[in-house]
C-alpha cells in the first residue's frame, strides 16, 4: 500500500475524533508557542536594555527547561486519552486484515500530521506573540517601551532550532509509547478496550493509609522547619511527598469512598445515585489519577502566583531594607582601638571630604559601631568559637543566631533616649525570632561571660542591610562598655567583624549616586587607607547600582510565574475536559439503558451533578489544604529573598485562591454541560 493511503486513514481518524484531537492539537500548539517565546526572550537584544538582564536571562533559562520537562509529562498524559479512544478503531483495522506494521504506519502518519501542524501553527503564533511577551516583560521591569515590530533573524532561528529539537523528541517518545500499546494488545482486546472497566486497586486501605502518612509527613516538615536555608532542601522533599501522597490518597481513597456509598442501601439504590456511583467505582484508578493531577497543578499555580506576586509588589520595600540609604558604607577594622570615637570622627570627616566634589547633601545619616558574629545556643549557653559552623544542620538550624553588639552611646544617639546600664546589663532586640532570654551566657576560652537582659527593646529598628541579607535570626545587644566587649570576644573568635557602618542619603541623581559610591570605594579600598584607618576591608554600596539586578530577579520571577501559571492552568483545563469527554462516552451506553427503563433527563441531570460534585471539587479542596500547610515553608523560602511581610503574603495567597476557585467553578460549569450532552443525546 502507498503511504498516501495511510496518511488518508490517519487524517480521517483525526477528523472523526475531532472532539478529542482538537484540544490536544491546540495544547501542542500552545506548548510549542510558549516554549518558543520563553526561549526567544533569552536571545533577544532587548533583554540587554532591561535592568538586571543577566539575572532575567538565568531565570528564563530555568523556566524554559521547566516548560520542556512539564510538556513531556503533560502531553504523555493527554495522549493516553486519545490512544484509549482510538484502540477500538485500530482493533477493527486489525480484524479486517491490517497487521501491526500497517497500524504502526498509521501512527507514524498521525504523529507527523500533528507534529507538523503543531510546529507550523505554534512557531507562527510564538513569533507573532513574542513582541507582546516583550512588552509585558518591559512593563513588569519598568523598562523603556519601544512600539515597533523588529525581527532578529539570529534570535528567531536559534529559538526555532531549540523548539523543533525539544518537541520533535517529545513527539517521538509519544509515538513510541502509543506503538507499544498497539503492538502488545490483541485485536479483540483493542476492539473492546473502551468497554473494559478498571479493577479497583488492591489493598485500598494500605494505599490510602500510605498516602495519608506521606501527606502528614510533608505537612509536618513544612510546619516544623525553622531555618530558611534548610527549608530550601526540605521543600523539594516535601513537594515529592505531597505529590505521591495525593496520588495514593485520591486513587485508593476514592475507591473506599464509593464502597462506603454502595453499602448504604437507602442511598445507593436511587436513580440519581445508582449509575453515578457504580460507574465511578470501576474507573477510580484512572479517575483518581486525573483528579490528583488537577490537584497538583492547582497547587502549583497557587504557590507560584502567591509567592512571585508577593515578591514583585514588595520589591521596593525589600530593596529599601537591604539598602537603608542611597549610600551604604561598612568599614571592617583590625582592632577595637580603631573603633574609638576619635578615629571614627576622623573617618567620617574624610568621607564627607571625599564626597564634596559631588555636592552630596548627607541627609538622614545613620552611623554606629558594632561587633558582628554568629553563634549557637546550646543548653542556654551561646557557643561562638570557629568550630560552631560544623554543628549547623537541620536539627540545630533554629538555634543559630547572628549577633550584633552595639555600644550604649550609639544606641542613645540613634534613638534620642537616655538609657543607662550597669556593667553586666544589656538591652536586647530580636529580628526574625521571638526568643528573648533573661540572661545571655557566652562561652569563651576562659569561661562563661554572662550578661543580664535588662529589657527587650522591641521598638528598636536597627537599619542593617547585612541583617536583612542574612537568613539567620538576628539578636542586637546593646552593651555598656563596647571596647571591653570587643576585646573580650576577639580573644577566642577570629571570624567576628569589628565594624563601623554609616548610611546616608545624598540628594543626587541616580547616575551621581552610583558614581559617588564607586569613588568612595576607590578612596577607601587602598593600601594607604587600610594603613591610615586600621582597615581590614571597606565597601560602599549604592541602592541605585543594585536596583537593576534586584528588580531583575523579582520581576523575572513574577514574569515566569505568570507564564508557567498560564501553562499549568491550561493543562488543568485540558485534563478536566478530557476527563469529562472520555467518561461521557464511557457512560453514554449506561445512561441510554437507564433512559429505556424510565430514567428521565431531569434524573440524568441530577445524577450527573451528584457525580461531578462528588469528585470535581475534591482537587480544589485538597489544593487549598496543601496551600495552607505549605504556607510556613514557603514563607521561610521567601526569607531567602529578604521578604518577611507575612500579612501581605497571607492576603495575596487568599486572593489567589479565591480567584482560582471562581475560575475553577466556571470550568466545571462548561465541562459538566459537555458531559451531560454526550450521555443524554450523543450517538456514536
Amino acid at each position: 500500500m502507498k503511504i498516501g493511503f495511510y496518511m488518508k486513514l490517519a487524517w480521517t481518524g483525526i477528523k472523526k475524533n475531532h472532539k478529542l484531537y482538537l484540544p490536544y492539537i491546540m495544547t501542542c500548539i500552545c506548548m510549542t508557542a510558549m516554549y518558543y517565546i520563553i526561549n526567544n526572550l533569552q536571545y533577544s537584544a532587548f533583554l540587554d536594555t532591561l535592568p538586571g538582564s543577566a539575572t532575567i536571562s538565568a531565570v528564563l533559562t530555568w523556566g524554559s527547561w521547566v516548560i520542556a520537562f512539564f510538556s513531556v509529562i503533560f502531553l504523555f498524559y493527554t495522549n493516553s486519552f486519545l490512544i484509549r479512544r482510538r484502540k477500538k478503531e485500530f482493533g477493527l483495522y486489525n480484524i479486517l486484515g491490517m497487521g501491526k506494521k500497517h497500524l504502526s504506519l498509521i501512527l507514524v502518519c498521525e504523529t507527523m500530521i500533528i507534529m507538523l501542524f503543531s510546529f507550523g501553527a505554534g512557531l507562527s503564533l510564538g513569533i507573532l506573540l513574542s513582541k507582546s511577551a516583550e512588552l509585558l516583560m518591559i512593563n513588569i521591569m519598568e523598562g523603556e517601551i519601544v512600539y515597533r515590530f523588529s525581527m532578529e533573524p539570529a534570535s528567531i532561528l536559534a529559538s526555532i532550532f531549540m523548539t523543533v529539537i525539544i518537541y520533535a523528541g517529545i513527539f517521538f517518545l509519544i509515538f513510541l509509547n502509543a506503538l507499544r500499546q498497539i503492538r502488545t494488545a490483541n485485536p479483540i482486546a483493542l476492539l473492546h478496550s473502551e468497554n473494559v472497566g478498571e479493577k479497583p486497586p488492591k489493598s485500598n486501605w494500605l494505599l490510602g493509609l500510605s498516602g495519608l502518612i506521606l501527606l502528614i509527613t510533608a505537612y509536618w516538615i513544612s510546619v516544623t522547619i525553622a531555618d530558611p536555608v534548610a527549608s530550601l532542601m526540605y521543600f523539594f522533599i516535601a513537594v515529592l511527598l505531597v505529590i505521591l501522597g495525593t496520588y495514593l490518597l485520591f486513587m485508593a481513597g476514592s475507591v473506599l469512598f464509593c464502597r462506603i456509598l454502595q453499602k448504604k442501601k437507602g442511598y445507593y439504590y436511587k436513580s440519581n445515585h445508582f449509575v453515578s456511583v457504580s460507574s465511578m467505582m470501576y474507573r477510580m484508578k484512572r479517575n483518581g489519577a486525573g483528579l490528583a493531577s488537577i490537584c497538583i497543578l492547582a497547587t502549583m499555580v497557587l504557590v507560584m502566583m502567591s509567592s512571585t506576586t508577593s515578591l514583585y509588589f514588595s520589591e521596593e520595600e525589600i530593596l529599601t531594607k537591604r539598602y537603608p540609604r542611597e549610600i551604604n558604607m561598612a568599614f571592617i577594622m583590625k582592632s577595637p582601638d580603631d573603633l574609638s570615637d576619635e578615629k571614627i570622627s576622623v573617618l567620617e570627616q574624610d568621607i564627607r571630604t571625599a564626597a564634596a566634589p559631588y555636592q552630596a547633601s548627607f541627609e538622614n545619616v545613620c552611623s554606629y559601631r558594632d561587633i558582628a558574629f554568629y553563634g549557637i545556643f546550646k543548653d542556654d549557653v551561646i557557643m561562638m568559637d570557629n568550630t560552631t559552623e560544623a554543628d549547623y544542620n537541620y536539627d540545630t538550624a533554629s538555634d543559630f543566631y547572628d549577633f550584633f553588639f552595639i555600644p550604649l552611646s550609639d544606641y542613645n544617639r540613634l534613638t534620642g533616649k537616655n538609657e543607662t546600664l550597669s556593667k553586666n546589663e544589656v538591652l536586647v532586640s530580636v529580628y526574625r525570632s521571638d526568643f528573648v532570654p533573661q540572661e545571655l551566657n557566652f562561652q569563651g576560652k576562659d569561661g562563661i561571660k554572662t550578661y543580664q537582659v535588662k529589657k527587650e527593646i522591641s521598638d528598636f529598628d536597627l537599619e542593617n542591610g547585612d541583617a536583612m541579607m542574612s537568613n539567620l535570626p538576628t539578636m542586637t545587644i546593646i552593651v555598656p562598655d563596647f571596647q571591653e566587649s570587643a576585646a573580650w570576644i576577639k580573644t577566642f573568635n577570629d571570624s567576628l567583624n569589628l565594624r563601623w557602618d554609616i548610611y546616608f542619603d545624598t540628594g543626587l541623581s541616580k547616575e551621581q549616586q552610583i558614581a559617588l559610591s564607586h569613588s568612595l570605594n576607590e578612596t577607601f579600598r587602598t593600601p594607604d587607607a587600610e594603613e591610615t584607618y586600621g582597615l581590614w576591608n571597606a565597601r560602599s554600596e549604592s541602592r541605585e547600582a543594585n536596583r537593576e539586578d534586584f528588580f531583575g530577579l523579582y520581576g523575572g520571577l513574577f514574569y515566569l510565574g505568570i507564564m508557567l501559571s498560564i501553562v499549568f492552568i491550561f493543562a488543568a483545563i485540558l485534563i478536566i475536559y478530557y476527563k469529562q469527554i472520555s467518561e461521557g462516552y464511557e457512560d453514554q451506553s449506561r445512561f441510554e439503558i437507564m433512559q429505556k427503563v424510565g430514567m428521565t433527563k431531569q434524573e440524568i441531570r441530577r445524577s450527573i451533578n451528584f457525580q461531578l460534585l462528588t469528585v470535581f471539587f475534591l482537587p480544589l479542596v485538597f489544593a487549598g489544604l496543601h496551600l495552607i500547610f505549605a504556607f510556613p515553608i514557603i514563607q521561610k523560602l521567601l526569607l531567602l529573598f529578604n521578604f518577611d511581610n507575612v500579612l501581605l503574603f497571607a492576603m495575596t495567597t487568599a486572593g489567589c485562591f479565591f480567584l482560582f476557585a471562581l475560575f475553577y467553578s466556571l470550568v466545571y460549569k462548561i465541562t459538566s454541560n459537555a458531559y451531560y450532552h454526550i450521555v443524554s443525546d450523543a450517538k456514536e
